[in-house]
């Protein structure tokens, strides 16, 4: 009689930024392996699971995992052993450099990796490749927003506040974010604000799943939530409901603002952003009569070509009215991707130092370099943002690239583009655990290990910095990403700044290098985070208890005021016309996560949705002769693709909707435009302009 052995896996969902805890419990008997998913108890998702979180050990288990190092011959993947790939990259990438120079190797990085590996990756581009050409996927999460924080209020993190004070909240602006689907296990912290009489107000195009809980649902047309905002704006003041002493003691620029909204008309806000003028008027009064307010913004406000002055006007709604850094108020920019937030704040971005010190700054390259042991003239200088970086692959600038955790030719705009840039370059490296569409082009792949196998910390949407911990051990020759990279710094004769035994050395490294800078982790340990929970930073000390609520004496500004900027309407770039005449945006289902790689090699996840779908209206699809639930062709200035219809009264009648979870002939971004916000370098994916037909009548 055998007897059924049970493994006990206590660890984080690796999906998006709440990052559920749990324990999933695998039970062996008679040779059959089945699962077991329980949620855990913790601070920010209240011991909630989603259906991904539920599900995510399926791909980490799955027998679909890259499990030895990989090299392209002959068209196919062979395996080879991890000393002859580190000797393959070493020649390589030193033929590269010595042909073309240290730049024209790249490094691209994801907003699922660690801290540790976050923090080492910049480090390796920097150090070990001494090029200035890193960037990451979370260049087109929370750039926008960032931006505008770091403009406004002189610090980035996603939320100024904990996520507690929704609940006490008396009026919540959900702006572009669709909570219900993209963060669900967030969603109760809404409801139980409404059932405590908060006022919910949703701006969004189409009635998702959040807008329905909503008492307004402003319908906007895609592109014009800076112009909406403006509308809010002059509703406010027109009013009286500033805060005059807290503009005159903690802000700046409020008279221009005040200026330029008093030159607006409000029916002028409603005719060009198709809301109509009694709803601007609502929301602005209910939110100006709060005595507390929250905005949230996320994707749909941000991955526009205004993206970060819609934001900065969102902010402006807050210091009018003087609603941040008290109890129940302040901004939220809803990050996606698991660590979105920790990940762009030690130097995966181009242009910055770990700490969200500038690499531009002297005294920031100095002490870096001290730091990592190196002269401060051995630091490159600034590079370019994720999508520039594919130009530059198109162009043959970069010839070579180290990609890590991402999965370009899906997520980036463009994307027909971008795959012919990657299928040029001389040399691709991709470190992953599944084959992503970007990672056919390989010519080498290194197997990474899953969430279930890594230890390293995240930051989670609140700036509360979590550990998780290995679970169990890699799969196969699998390694851990900081041990890849630095196992490649070796082979390249770089091994001396990265000699680390464990992801907590890299990470008291990274205390010290984050120290006195915005984002300071230096208070924070492996020890702290496991007796506390969690422990927010800004942390500057041991005995620092990390700050949960931004602002509430000065903000981060040299003259510790925030700063109103006047944001002029803006209209979207790419117009529609006769050819292209509907509004095309883009965004997340929930069974799915990014570009599918994890969560369509879930068989549960994938059964939920196996293909993708386009939203349009009943009107529209009579227009266009497009019947519910059959095959349409989408075309845009770019490219073209095929989806299903599904017919639906809650988008507005000159938009479609498309999930961005898919890849082939369903890749949305084959659509989408290449056109970047100046400021963020965000790409303009919320709205492009397309035409739409029945697939047969293009035959």
């Amino acid at each position: 009689m055998t007897t059924a052995v049970e493994t006990v896996m206590e660890t984080q969902c690796p999906f998006c930024s709440v990052q559920c805890k749990m324990k999933i419990t695998e039970k062996v008997d008679a040779g059959m392996r089945s699962y077991t998913v329980e949620p855990r108890q913790n601070a920010a998702s209240e011991g909630r699971l989603c259906v991904k979180g539920v599900n995510a050990y399926q791909h980490a288990l799955s027998n679909e995992r890259i499990s030895e190092p990989l090299v392209k011959r002959g068209g196919e993947f062979v395996p080879i052993s991890w000393e002859e790939a580190y000797a393959l990259i070493a020649e390589k990438i030193t033929a590269t450099q010595q042909q073309y120079g240290h730049q024209a190797v790249g490094v691209y990085g994801g907003g699922s990796l660690t801290n540790e590996s976050s923090y080492l990756l910049g480090k390796f581009a920097r150090v070990a490749l001494q090029t200035p050409y890193i960037d990451y996927n979370g260049r087109f999460c929370m750039s926008a927003a960032a931006t505008a924080g770091n403009q406004a209020f002189g610090i980035d993190r996603g939320l100024t506040m904990p996520l507690s004070d929704i609940r006490i909240s008396d009026c919540i602006i959900l702006a572009g974010t669709n909570i219900a689907e993209c963060q669900p296990t967030l969603l109760p912290y809404f409801t139980d604000a409404k059932a405590n009489g908060a006022y919910i107000i949703v701006i969004d195009p189409r009635l998702t799943p959040t807008a329905e809980m909503a008492d307004l649902h402003l319908k906007v047309k895609p592109g014009m939530d800076a112009a909406l905002a403006n509308g809010l704006l002059k509703v406010i003041m027109d009013g009286g409901f500033i805060d005059q002493d807290f503009l005159e003691q903690r802000t700046t620029g409020f008279d221009e603002v005040k200026t330029y909204i008093e030159t607006l008309d409000l029916s002028y806000i409603a005719d060009i952003t198709g809301v109509p003028k009694e709803d601007i008027e609502l929301a602005g009064t209910e939110f100006g009569k709060s005595a507390s307010s929250l905005i949230f913004t996320a994707r749909g406000v941000e991955q526009q070509t205004d993206g970060s002055l819609a934001v900065r006007n969102f902010i402006n709604m807050l210091l009018a009215t003087g609603k941040i850094g008290k109890p129940g108020s302040g901004y939220g920019a809803v990050t996606g991707q698991a660590n979105g937030q920790g990940g762009r704040e030690h130097g995966q971005k181009a242009d910055q130092l770990p700490g969200y010190r500038s690499i531009e700054n002297p005294e920031h390259r100095k002490y870096i370099a001290e730091v990592w042991g190196i002269a401060p003239a051995e630091l490159p200088g600034k590079g370019v943002s994720a999508y520039e970086m594919m130009e530059k692959i198109h162009t043959q600038e970069i010839r070579s690239l180290v990609l890590m955790a991402s999965n370009p030719i899906v997520s980036n705009p463009n994307a027909n583009f971008v795959e012919e840039g990657i299928a040029k370059l001389d040399f691709l490296v991709v470190v992953d655990m599944l084959f992503s569409e970007t990672a056919q082009h390989a010519d080498l792949i290194l197997p990474t290990s899953s969430y279930l196998e890594s230890t390293g910390t995240v930051t989670n949407l609140e700036g509360r910095v979590l550990l998780r911990e290995a679970a169990r051990p890699a799969m196969g020759m699998a390694k851990q990403d900081w041990e890849i990279l630095s196992d490649i710094a070796a082979a390249l004769g770089k091994g001396r700044c990265f000699q680390y035994e464990t992801a907590e050395e890299i990470f008291e490294e990274l205390r010290v290098a984050s120290r006195g800078g915005l984002a300071d982790y230096y208070g924070i340990t492996y020890d702290r985070i496991r007796k506390e929970e969690g422990v927010y930073w800004p942390c500057p000390s041991l005995d620092h208890p990390g700050e949960e609520r931004l602002f509430e004496t000065v903000f981060s500004r040299p003259d510790k005021k925030a700063e109103m900027k006047a944001i002029a309407n803006h209209f979207p770039k790419e117009k529609t016309g006769s050819r292209y005449p509907l509004s095309l945006t883009t965004g997340r289902v929930l069974g799915h996560y990014l570009t599918g790689v994890q969560t369509l090699k879930s068989p549960t996840l994938e059964a939920r949705q196996f293909e993708s779908f386009v939203e349009i209206h009943p009107k529209t699809a009579r227009r266009f002769n497009v019947k519910d639930d059959e095959l349409v062709k989408l075309h845009s200035r770019r490219g073209e693709i095929i989806v299903r219809s599904k017919l639906t009264a809650a988008i507005r009648e000159d938009t479609i909707f498309v999930p961005m979870h898919w890849d082939g002939i369903q890749n949305i971004n084959k659509l989408t435009s290449d056109e970047l916000e100046p400021a963020s370098k965000m790409p303009g994916f919320k709205v492009c302009a397309v035409a739409v037909e029945p697939l047969l009548a293009s035959s």
